[in-house]
């Protein structure tokens, strides 16, 4: 599909003479307040092709839009849910609450302990210099493998472990009790009131030297400690380093060079993964080697496990992933590859609706600053980059972030939709703000969010958000309705064409125009039966002294169609039944002639239905004899001879502008002057053209009109 350039009516603007959108005709009860002051005239909605160009513009990658259900990310995620959980974390698992560590575990760790890639030997020397070492990172990314091994390289063993509820003001008190010369306290727990202070680490200091111990706290990204007190921080090794090792470790070398080059394990490797999951991933390879599963298996795996940190995130307490950083979590996988400020900016939006849902008699509060990017985005395990972002205004460069691992938003959202269903209404109400936003990204992927709910769970997403917005007198959100039915029928989810027919054929006009608009953006899966549903809506709505108040919104659906994909199949349809009756021939010209005003973004001076006319020229297709008779259909009716003159003279000055669209309106312009008037007409046209300032005669006016008259 051609990505649709920005349209000739803004989202604000009306043509003369059009009916009033449902918005107005919901009754009288519609035009005042229940105290009887008038309600403010609301905007339009905007137009179909710019409801399209959002979704073509802004739509998330798991569900770029071509018209068609395809599921790419949901379908293969969605069948891969854990039914049963198997932890296989090895030596990055649960850490016990005190006592000696054993020996043979520290033997086994440092088996496959890597230290390529981190600052492992200058945290040694800072080790034995200091005696403490305050070791910073990530959950999961092997801080306490680390700490153990620092210790272990350092001569301090055996190793005491320390209890994690340990207070940094009691933790003198614990090293002494204990006999070891190596002490780990994995996660202190810290906080605004009972920091971790540089007199404690002084006095431990002292005690370590006179004793020859040394201690390795681990914490994470931000522990509350005075500003003298020294962290470090700790990144695991690269995947595929972690893979190779352990996989040599497990099953030999040449073995594991050949199941490094399994298509599944490639795949692995391009996404970020934790220690623990690099020992799941390698337990599973050697299923795989002794013949137990088989190589599709291994995918599956790796969808467990992002099932299983998802769960993690939103199952930890405050300490652990403060709720302001599951706002954060859901918000990135709303605005995954998008703008990280505008993702920051919505997540502290969600915040505030999730605090009301935690506690609605705590007032609602945002910390201003606090939140360090890149610790932020290493929580989330997604990365920071530059590249352009498509606005109203043109690209633009910005800083945007994704989710490391492109399956985490679909998993992520499934996983708060229907895992924790007191978030919900949290949820809705963010999405409600969202959906009414000025900026089309924010709508475009409030909508696409709302898409991936209804893939995993449809009767939901319908009762509590589709259905609402479809029926609200908000014109914003009965088209976000629109775009959300659409990308939920992208990304796989069931039934959408169902209730797009339903809702076509409704008698609530709201619900009818929702379902019309739907039909634009999806019918070129089925043009036939698109087609039928509005020609009979169509039928419907006609009124011979007038236009139908929904009959404008049926033809830009037409419209839409037209341009779609299968323009050839749709334009084949349209024809069969221009005759059929009045009101079917206003919606298939009206169609038309909106498709012949929008141009694509790569060539903006050759109009897509003069290009598809071209193509078929050169193709020999029935497109080349379609598309004029829809033309001598527009010309020669009373109703629409006005406009179509108007496109065709826009046509002309872009002919003017492009060879292209010189040649091929060269050719197609003899065709339409099927008889006497038609050719005194487009010569008038041509012979009086204007530049859009007003400006001199187009040089391709004469052009055109010689071959005007060679034909």
């Amino acid at each position: 599909m051609t990505t649709p350039a920005p349209a000739d009516h803004t989202d604000s603007r009306t043509e003369p003479g059009k009916p009033a959108e449902p918005a107005d005709q919901d009754g009288p009860d519609q035009s005042s307040d229940e105290k009887g002051t008038p309600r403010r005239e609301e905007a339009p909605p905007q137009r179909a092709w710019d409801t399209l160009r959002d979704i073509t513009r802004h739509a998330p990658a798991s569900a770029r839009f071509t018209g068609r259900n395809s599921g790419v990310v949901a379908g293969e995620i969605n069948g891969n849910v854990t039914k049963t959980e198997h932890h296989y974390y090895g030596s990055s698992g649960p850490t016990r609450t005190s006592g000696e560590i054993p020996a043979d575990e520290l033997d086994r760790l440092a088996l496959t302990f890597v230290t390529e890639n981190t600052p492992f030997e200058e945290l040694v020397e800072r080790l034995r210099k200091e005696r403490v070492l305050v070791l910073t990172g990530v959950p999961f990314t092997g801080r306490r493998t680390a700490a153990l091994m620092l210790l272990r390289r350092a001569g301090a063993t055996p190793v005491h472990a320390i209890d994690r509820e340990t207070s940094p003001g009691t933790l003198l008190e614990q090293i002494q009790k204990g006999e070891a010369p190596g002490h780990v306290l994995c996660d202190l727990v810290t906080s605004r009131e009972e920091p971790l202070r540089e007199t404690h680490l002084l006095s431990l200091h002292d005690h370590l030297l006179k004793h020859d111990g040394h201690l390795v706290i681990t914490t994470g990204l931000r522990p509350w400690t005075e500003e003298d007190v020294r962290t470090w921080s700790w990144t695991a090794p690269k995947t595929e380093v972690l893979l190779r090792s352990h996989l040599e470790r497990a099953v030999g070398e040449p073995t594991a060079h050949r199941l490094l080059e399994l298509s599944e394990t490639r795949t692995f490797l391009t996404r970020a993964h934790q220690p623990r999951e690099v020992v799941a991933y390698v337990h599973q390879l050697r299923r795989f080697v002794q013949g137990e599963i088989q190589e599709n298996a291994l995918g599956e795996r790796t969808a467990e496990l992002l099932d299983e940190q998802v769960r993690e995130w939103f199952e930890a307490d405050e300490d652990t992933l403060h709720l302001r950083e599951k706002a954060f979590l859901i918000a990135l996988a709303a605005f995954d590859a998008g703008p990280y400020a505008l993702t920051a900016e919505l997540s502290d939006l969600l915040f505030q609706e999730l605090q009301a849902t935690a506690d609605s008699g705590r007032p609602k509060a945002v910390p201003v600053f606090g939140t360090h990017i890149g610790n932020r985005l290493r929580t989330a395990r997604a990365q920071p980059y530059p590249a352009q972002e498509m606005t109203e205004w043109g690209p633009v460069e910005q800083l945007k972030a994704e989710f490391l691992d492109s399956r985490t938003a679909f998993v992520l959202l499934r996983e708060v939709w229907t895992g924790h269903p007191s978030a919900r209404p949290a949820l809705v109400a963010w999405l409600g703000k969202l959906i009414v936003d000025g900026r089309p990204f924010v709508r475009t992927r409030a909508a696409a969010t709302v898409g991936a709910l209804a893939f995993t769970d449809l009767p939901s997403a319908m009762a509590l958000v589709i259905e609402p917005w479809a029926l609200s007198r908000n014109p914003q959100q009965r088209v976000g309705a629109v775009s959300a039915l659409a990308l939920a029928h992208r990304v796989g989810a069931p039934n959408i064409l169902r209730i797009t027919d339903s809702w076509t054929a409704d008698d609530d006009r709201r619900l009818s125009w929702v379902g019309i608009r739907v039909q634009g953006l999806l019918g070129a899966e089925r043009p036939r039966e698109a087609l039928a549903a509005l020609r009979v809506q169509a039928r419907k709505q006609y009124d011979p002294d007038g236009t139908g108040p929904l009959e404008n919104d049926i033809a830009q659906s037409v419209e839409l169609l037209l341009l779609s994909e299968e323009s050839e199949d749709v334009l084949s349809e349209v024809l069969r039944t221009l005759d059929d009756h009045r009101s079917v021939f206003q919606i298939s010209v009206a169609g038309f002639l909106g498709a012949c005003l929008h141009t694509a973004e790569e060539a903006p001076d050759l109009p897509l239905v003069l290009r598809t006319y071209r193509q078929s020229r050169l193709d020999g297709t029935p497109a080349a004899h379609g598309i004029p008779r829809l033309w001598r259909a527009a010309l020669g009716d009373p109703a629409f001879t006005t406009k179509a003159l108007d496109v065709l003279r826009g046509w002309v000055l872009a002919a003017d502008r492009d060879d292209a669209t010189s040649w091929a309106l060269a050719d197609l312009l003899p065709k339409l002057a099927d008889d006497t008037t038609a050719r005194q007409r487009i010569e008038h046209l041509l012979r009086t053209v204007r530049g859009d300032d007003g400006g001199p005669r187009p040089a391709a006016a004469d052009d055109l009109l010689t071959a005007l008259h060679r034909a």
